[in-house]
């Protein structure tokens, strides 16, 4: 029994380190994916393009670490990662309305050359992490798991890597409060009354009244309707100048100066109509 113990240990090292071929299939095909959303990321000229490319590698990330054994991993790289820290970057882009010009826009004078030093120091330490964990002996994830696989996570982070997990919480707070700094604009000048405000509007020759609401007669209040004037003609000033510039308004001048002649039409009739009845009641009184 003692004899077969290494045989038996050395079998189960054997198999667990050897790649089935659904697991080699799988890595390529989802490797390819990763390094595509990646590089889509990178090179994508609108920033909503490359979100959702950067979203797509994340969900990779995820199905590899799922595939490994590393369910928790797995869980927030799709939850936290995925789910809430790329959805919200791309819904702020997409309410902010971040155009491929502002990209090109260089704010801080040589961030293309810092920016450059940072991918290459990035790259030299993970090429360097990589080759010195295949050089290492391989002890499979059976046994990194075999307390669990949150409890053997937490043992390494508090026990192991606590000073590095401890910087990289450093690092965050700081990458945090770095931004609202940078985004944080001091007032410059006094904040204008409504007074003030009035006062500038009538100046300019602005619209100072409330705009008048879409709608034919009350008949018909969507957005992409316009108002009419009293001659039958429609106002500008009724419809959004969003939709006007993307030409979604309806045209209904013709149909509604149609109507209006009809209308006209009726009530003359009606009104002839009376005057020959009230014509006729007199004739017959007298």
């Amino acid at each position: 029994m003692n004899a077969s113990s290494p045989v038996v240990s050395s079998l189960a090292a054997s198999a667990a380190s050897t790649t089935s071929t659904g697991e080699a299939v799988q890595f390529w095909i989802l490797a390819v994916v990763a390094v595509l959303g990646a590089l889509g990321a990178v090179f994508m000229r609108q920033a909503v393009h490359s979100a959702l490319s950067l979203a797509g590698t994340m969900i990779v990330l995820a199905v590899f670490y799922l595939a490994n054994g590393a369910y928790f991993l797995g869980v927030v790289q799709i939850v936290v990662y995925t789910g809430a820290i790329m959805m919200l970057f791309l819904f702020v882009v997409m309410l902010v309305g971040v155009t491929a010009a502002d990209s090109l826009k260089e704010t801080i004078k040589g961030q293309r050359w810092l920016a450059a030093l940072c991918v290459l120091g990035f790259g030299t330490l993970l090429m360097a992490g990589i080759a010195n964990a295949s050089l290492k002996e391989w002890n499979g994830i059976g046994r990194a798991n075999a307390g669990g696989n949150v409890e053997g996570l937490a043992a390494l982070l508090f026990t192991k890597y606590v000073f590095a997990f401890e910087i990289t919480g450093a690092l965050l707070i700081t990458a945090a409060v770095g931004a609202m700094v940078l985004t944080h604009r001091e007032r410059t000048e006094r904040a204008a009354t409504q007074r003030e405000l009035a006062e500038r509007r009538i100046r300019e020759g602005k619209q100072i009244t409330p705009l008048p609401a879409p709608g034919v007669y009350a008949r018909h209040n969507a957005v992409d309707i316009p108002g009419l004037l009293p001659d039958g003609t429609t106002s500008d000033l009724t419809v959004s100048p969003t939709l006007r510039a993307r030409g979604q308004v309806r045209d209904v001048s013709g149909e509604a100066l149609d109507d209006l002649a009809a209308l006209e039409q009726r009530s003359g009739d009606w009104q002839e109509r009376g005057r020959s009845e009230d014509a006729g009641a007199k004739g017959a009184g007298k």
